[in-house]
């Protein structure tokens, strides 16, 4: 589970249908705001549960997943899955992420 909640970037619930986009992260260009907000969308109507893109302390990147345990529409295998696949096609957009962090955020 995220710790700080300054420290998400952006999420997203199946359960309530809702993107939400740190403002604390508004500087990013709008085309990265825009991927991150289809990321999130696809990936929860895929798997369900909600998604997190989250920052730690050193400004490395975390998807994570959280899931109600009576939900039994939760796919946890494909979450699994589903991340991995995300890590592997958007490398590129996730180190840009971190670098960003670490030069607008971190300083």
């Amino acid at each position: 589970m995220i710790k700080d909640a300054d420290n998400i970037l952006c999420a997203c619930s199946a359960y309530e249908q809702k993107y939400y986009f740190n403002n604390r992260y508004d500087s990013l260009p709008e085309l990265v705001k825009q991927e991150l907000q289809i990321m999130c969308v696809l990936f929860t109507e895929d798997v369900g549960g909600e998604f997190y893109v989250s920052y730690d302390d050193d400004g490395s990147l975390h998807l994570s997943v959280n899931a109600l345990e009576d939900d039994l529409l939760y796919d946890e295998i494909g979450s699994g899955l589903k991340i991995r696949q995300l890590q592997r096609e958007k490398a590129e957009l996730f180190e840009q992420l971190e670098s960003y962090y670490k030069a607008f955020i971190a300083g």
